[in-house]
């Protein structure tokens, strides 16, 4: 598994210049939205929802950065291989295909880390400032959350890219998903802005484990055992999500062997 998720860093490392566009990209869009968002917390008087300047700004560069690594695009590279029949190569490895699509996208996402998040996060403090933990544990925690915060994410693409064994193409699928996500991750605005009753629905679904909870214990609103118990409903999820992709695979090799495959 430490070979596959290599070789996906290395796969993703040779694309320099989509990498810089990408850190500049994700740079200059965070500079609109954070500026929306402090016009925002200045009508409001300062705070908005507990976010205060600062956090609003280290929770606009942390989401900047982490979008890349997490994924919150469109992403069908196993629906393809299905659709072509690439798939048969993936099921006669001698690994389960989960574990190996994982590892991979671990690896690219690894890459995403170490480019695509440290540049706006250095811009961003650079320009407007960030808020600064107050606990040591803070930077461990969030570095946990992101990982899980990957996990969580395959597990929803894969989840997606799967239906190809029923839908052969699944671009509308693939659509609704991105909107989804973008809307419920925390990605547009902290879940927090939302009205009392969509946000419990947002937390209801895997999308704020992706995006708002590692943003929110960055900023430290979630702490303690706060943090702790986010941690816990994002691994919950990966659980899920995972062991979901795996049954949905089995039924679809099956699918394939009924069709002649």
């Amino acid at each position: 598994m430490a070979a596959l998720a290599g070789a996906g860093f290395r796969r993703y490392a040779t694309y320099r210049q989509a990498t810089i566009a990408g850190a500049f990209t994700n740079t200059v869009f965070g500079v609109i939205k954070l500026s929306i968002l402090l016009a925002v917390a200045r009508q409001a008087g300062g705070t908005v929802a507990g976010y205060d300047a600062a956090a609003l700004s280290t929770y606009t560069w942390a989401s900047q950065g982490l979008i890349s690594a997490v994924w919150l695009f469109a992403w069908t590279p196993i629906a393809t291989r299905v659709r072509t029949g690439d798939i048969a190569i993936d099921l006669a490895r001698p690994a389960h295909p989960v574990l190996v699509w994982l590892a991979e996208d671990l690896g690219r996402a690894g890459q995403a880390l170490l480019f695509r998040f440290a540049v706006p996060m250095v811009a961003g403090g650079l320009i407007f400032g960030l808020r600064a933990p107050t606990r040591w544990l803070t930077v461990p925690l969030f570095a946990v959350s992101a990982v899980l915060a990957i996990a969580v994410s395959f597990g929803c693409r894969l989840l997606v890219n799967l239906t190809a064994f029923w839908l052969l193409d699944v671009r509308g699928v693939s659509t609704l998903y991105v909107v989804a996500n973008n809307t419920l991750s925390g990605l547009l605005v902290p879940v927090a802005f939302f009205p009392g009753w969509a946000s419990r629905a947002a937390y209801a679904t895997p999308f704020p484990s992706m995006l708002q909870v590692p943003t929110d214990i960055l900023v430290e609103r979630h702490v303690g055992a706060t943090a702790v118990g986010s941690l816990a409903v994002q691994a919950g999820w990966v659980v899920l999500l995972l062991a979901a992709a795996t049954w949905m695979l089995a039924r679809g090799t099956r699918r394939l062997v009924v069709q002649g495959g």
